[in-house]
């Protein structure tokens, strides 16, 4: 069992090296939750997560023979960040192992700090399997992601900082994976502040802690895709599943839609950039999982913004659509000239700008005479577009579908 002073000792170790990220009060998140909700902002560290605490704490520890052999790991991202950032530090080798599915942002963030990288597997579990091959071929020291008492103890030393910057917490929400990040705060805060509540936040898709706490041992579930590829683990840790089981309240889940929806307020309305495992903890909070929080001083723990361009592009649209800021609108008007100048006219007369448009003259259900418009408007929300659509439907032009719909 680690002890409380692993991590007192783990905090000494790595201050030098490790950012005190600041843990910020949120007007607007207080007002979305109805709580007083704080965020430790572990998406400004040096790598972008929380991971280089734990990888730091492991491989200062290491002795000069190891050390001269080099590291090894398997990781989604963060924690191979880590790694490479602490072994980079230390001046030895590191080799990361990670699954062919991981995004380029957190390949090339790796590979940039002077890690060796191989590609192998699609999950975790598979990198995993790989890296452990490897390091008995190569004699390699192993940096498990979160299932070692060096790592655990690193990752505690964020619950050592936020009960200094926050004064009379109830609650401390963290994301979950494989378990190390949310032992490690617990065994923190639990010391001095025993009647503070952990609460542990699972992607619905793979909720393996949840599954593993209920059952009373660990149970690998079937590897499933989630856009918070950061706790996407399918087996927790032996170490952390038994200090999550005593000391964490409760453990709930969030959907796809809901990460997503997290990862767009943290970015608008407090220009804060998270990925999908760094926002599960406000995703909750927004969707008041947790009830009994109302009125109560929250600290909520992102724990990384390194997210995949490409994927934040979607999140972006799919957040723009459903807020009603982006709508799609398929009209059939005359096949003739001005039709699409009335369109226009139209869209502008009530503010709406037109993002883009398509003619379709060969459409199925339209008429030779006729031709089908689909139209991409920016719009100041559903109400907005309501108005957009009632107004062409008086003019005489036939609404065939909508985003709305």
């Amino acid at each position: 069992m680690i002890a409380f002073a692993d991590i007192r000792e783990a905090q000494d170790r790595i201050r030098d090296f490790i950012y005190k990220t600041p843990c910020a009060h949120s007007e607007t998140l207080s007002h979305l939750t109805g709580c007083n909700l704080y965020l430790k902002l572990e998406n400004l560290q040096m790598t972008g997560s929380f991971k280089e605490r734990g990888s730091l704490n492991k491989i200062l520890q290491l002795n000069k023979q190891q050390k001269a052999v080099g590291v090894i790991t398997a990781s989604a991202g963060n924690h191979a960040q880590g790694v490479a950032h602490a072994a980079g530090l230390c001046g030895i080798r590191a080799v990361i192992v990670m699954p062919e599915t991981t995004p380029l942002a957190k390949i090339q963030g790796t590979s940039q700090l002077g890690a060796e990288i191989e590609l192998y597997g699609s999950s975790y579990d598979e990198a995993y399997e790989k890296a452990c091959e490897l390091q008995q071929c190569h004699g390699y020291t192993f940096i498990h992601a979160f299932d070692d008492p060096a790592v655990i103890a690193g990752q505690g030393t964020i619950g050592l900082e936020l009960v200094e910057q926050v004064p009379d917490i109830d609650a401390v929400v963290v994301p979950v994976g494989g378990g190390g990040l949310i032992s490690g705060i617990a065994l923190a805060v639990k010391e001095s502040h025993p009647d503070i509540d952990i609460i542990g936040v699972e992607a619905e898709r793979l909720p393996a802690m949840q599954q593993c706490v209920t059952s009373g041992r660990v149970i690998p579930l079937r590897t499933a895709n989630t856009i918070a590829d950061g706790i996407s683990v399918a087996r927790v840790g032996e170490h952390t599943l038994p200090i999550v089981s005593k000391l964490v309240s409760q453990i709930v889940t969030v959907s796809e839609e809901e990460i997503a929806a997290a990862i767009m307020t943290l970015l608008e309305r407090e220009k804060s950039l998270a990925e999908g495992a760094g926002a599960v903890g406000v995703a909750a909070m927004l969707q008041h999982r947790m009830s009994s929080l109302k009125g109560k001083t929250v600290v909520v723990v992102v724990s990384g913004g390194n997210i995949d361009m490409t994927l934040l592009a979607r999140i972006i649209d799919r957040g723009l659509e459903n807020d009603g800021r982006v709508s799609y609108v398929t009209v059939v008007v005359p096949d003739k000239p001005g039709s699409i100048a009335i369109l226009a006219t139209l869209a502008a007369r009530h503010g709406a700008n037109i993002l883009h448009i398509t003619q379709n003259r060969h459409a199925s259900e339209v008429g030779l005479e006729e031709s089908e418009v689909e139209l991409t408007l920016e719009t100041k929300g559903h109400n907005h577009v309501n108005e957009i659509i009632a107004e062409l439907k008086k003019n005489g032009i036939s609404v065939k579908s909508n985003n709305l719909d």
